[in-house]
């Protein structure tokens, strides 16, 4: 057959069979003239392209989008300053394990070295904050090299890959026959590993003769969809469970295995802690909050993770769920398992929740105004549903929310994990929404972290997509005021940390949302059922007390 008869395929054409293959429903961009064959590919590959105002947007979209659905989302920024924008997010699902493909434009290999438009070093730059960072060097490896780049997504813990296209890689037209096309699942293996067998025996042990374990369940329990097995493991043993990150919802609130402010005390006096699938940053104290005497195990995904910053007398590399099974089965059929002999150890650790709840009562209750954020907080938390996904973007607002907020279902918690990334929220919500728009979707903002990416609010709009949202307004970074304070007195707290009075209610308004402005307490829930009501995307500006601050905000150690 002769060569000018042979089937042609463009750059941009195999970037959208890849992502067809990978399962990618959509993808979250913002234009431009390096990428637009991707954008046709699409159309012809039935891939939705969701077109925001911010590149940051679309790579904490596409983190989102992995985080609620498990599969990887897919962010395409043109070059440039479309990819420094979206640094951003993708170092935030680095920190977070979530596994996401950003694409970027580049200018063409005939230039290269020569200052063509929005030329930049972008490998270079995304290889820190990247599990896989590469150029695709020509047309015919496009939809491999797309492949190759999922696969790294799901070396050990999960998270992003980096692939920049130049322009006339993506542009050019090669034969079908010369380009290579994976077929949907056939280029990735399962990742799930059940650790090693004699550890596994040795955990089961170690549960079975314990006198006060506890377990803490982290985002790797959602990220391995491991709930039905920690669920088991904790229930059959009789151990108390705290979570954190996406690993919260793991159990019901009111499961008498759901514990969450009498963490500290439960670590200071357990005897056996077994930590699921978070690390040992500053979250957990760098480890040193754990009892020196407590046998401690940690179960990761990622070898590199265990032991790190803190000695474990037991380690397990693996999948949780499958760990946690095991676990369970392996201490199965022994008397009780320790069950009864523990039922002091959770009635111990009951009793300091009830003392915490007690000592927070005053401000959860409280009829003050401006409001008290534990108010405010507390009346968000009654006013979600099964059915609720809640999303944390703030400082210390969102602190707050960490000790009053409990979802109801697992996976139903999302906030930006270690790196602390203010801004993604909105993000998150176009996310959430659109992955599953049978949910209700209910966010809680700190008016500086709303301002990061809020004008793509105008985006929830413009693709219908309602969701309850709620600004606590103190006109203040004040996470950061209140380490000034702490640290350079009351005359030098508010350098560089006070807001303006902005009315995020008229915001919302003026971008055909729903917007309502709250500043009495007893008006938080009315509101609330308002904005469900409504349809609309929306925002219920509440005026909370300024001089307030979190317990988590007071005891960070920075500021000390």
């Amino acid at each position: 057959m002769p060569e000018d008869s042979e089937e042609l395929i463009s750059g941009g054409h195999l970037v959208a069979k890849a992502l067809r293959a990978e399962g990618v429903e959509r993808i979250y961009t913002l234009c431009g003239g390096h990428i637009i064959d991707i954008y046709d590919g699409c159309v012809d590959e039935g891939i939705e392209v969701v077109d925001v105002r911010h590149e940051q947007v679309a790579a904490h979209a596409a983190d989102g989008y992995a985080r609620i659905t498990g599969r990887p989302g897919c962010a395409v920024v043109t070059a440039g300053p479309g990819t420094t924008d979206a640094v951003t997010g993708v170092a935030n699902a680095f920190r977070a394990e979530s596994p996401m493909l950003l694409i970027g434009g580049q200018g063409a290999r005939s230039q290269h070295k020569m200052g063509s438009l929005q030329d930049l070093p972008h490998v270079e730059m995304m290889a820190p904050v990247s599990k896989f960072a590469a150029t695709v060097p020509d047309t015919a490896r496009v939809a491999d090299m797309v492949s190759m780049a999922f696969r790294e997504c799901y070396h050990g813990a999960p998270g992003p890959s980096f692939l920049e296209i130049p322009r006339d890689v993506l542009d050019a037209k090669v034969p079908v026959a010369k380009a290579r096309v994976p077929e949907a699942g056939q280029y990735r293996a399962s990742t799930r590993t059940a650790g090693d067998p004699a550890a596994v025996e040795r955990l089961a042990d170690l549960l079975v003769h314990a006198d006060k374990p506890a377990i803490l369940l982290g985002s790797q329990v959602w990220t391995t969809r491991a709930t039905d097995d920690a669920v088991e493991l904790v229930r059959t043993l009789n151990v108390p469970a705290y979570m954190n990150g996406a690993g919260r919802g793991t159990l019901p609130p009111g499961d008498p295995h759901h514990f969450q402010l009498s963490r500290r005390y439960a670590f200071s006096n357990a005897d056996l802690i077994v930590i699921v699938g978070t690390p040992f940053d500053f979250r957990m104290g760098y480890g040193k909050r754990l009892s020196p005497d407590a046998t401690v195990v940690q179960i990761d995904l990622d070898y590199r993770t265990v032991g790190k910053n803190r000695d474990v007398d037991l380690g397990i590399v693996g999948d949780a769920g499958l760990i946690l099974k095991a676990v369970t089965e392996a201490a199965s059929g022994r008397v009780d398992g320790g069950a009864v002999r523990r039922k002091a150890w959770l009635e111990e650790l009951r009793a300091a929740e009830r003392t915490a709840i007690e000592k927070r009562l005053p401000g959860l209750k409280s009829d003050a105004s401006p409001i008290h954020p534990y108010r405010l907080v507390s009346e968000i938390n009654d006013f979600l549903t099964e059915d609720s996904i809640y999303i944390g973007d703030g400082g210390d607002i969102v602190t707050f929310s960490g000790q009053v907020v409990q979802p109801k279902s697992p996976g139903h918690w999302m906030d930006p994990g270690p790196l602390g990334t203010l801004g993604v929220g909105v993000p998150f919500v176009l996310a959430a929404k659109q992955a599953r728009p049978d949910k209700e979707v209910v966010a809680l903002f700190g008016d500086g972290a709303f301002s990061l990416t809020g004008w793509d609010f105008e985006t929830l709009v413009r693709y219908n997509l309602p969701f309850v949202g709620i600004v606590g307004n103190n006109s203040s970074m004040n996470q950061i005021r209140y380490g000034q304070k702490a640290k350079y007195g009351d005359a030098r707290e508010r350098v560089g940390n006070t807001l303006g009075d902005v009315h995020y209610d008229k915001f919302a308004q003026m971008l055909g949302g729903y917007g309502e402005e709250v500043r009495d307490p007893a008006d938080i829930a009315p509101a609330l059922r308002r904005a469900r009501e409504s349809g609309l995307p929306s925002l219920i500006n509440v005026w909370v007390d300024p001089d307030a601050y979190a317990p988590g905000t007071m005891n960070q150690t920075m500021y000390k």
